[in-house]
């Protein structure tokens, strides 16, 4: 599977700056759907005002899924790759 990867940072509430990739299926090309992800994912990381835009989130490049990554888009449609600071 192909996936598409988007470069995400966004600043928590303490300040400092959470990276992560947002993985999606590569034929999901609208940012605000990318963005609902993100914003999915915050919700978890009880960062859920902070915010999460084309400023914060880019398009980055195209790539073939791991295994694991393709488990997660089947199931509930994208795939988080925790950087840094997502803690």
């Amino acid at each position: 599977m192909q996936v598409a990867v988007w470069d995400t940072y966004v600043t928590k509430s303490d300040g400092t700056v959470m990276h992560f990739d947002i993985i999606a299926p590569e034929n999901i090309k609208d940012e605000k759907t990318i963005h609902t992800f993100g914003k999915e994912y915050l919700v978890h990381k009880n960062q859920e005002k902070q915010q999460l835009t084309t400023k914060e989130c880019v398009f980055c490049h195209l790539e073939n899924a791991t295994a694991e990554i393709e488990t997660s888009i089947l199931e509930k449609g994208y795939y988080i790759l925790e950087m840094q600071n997502c803690n």
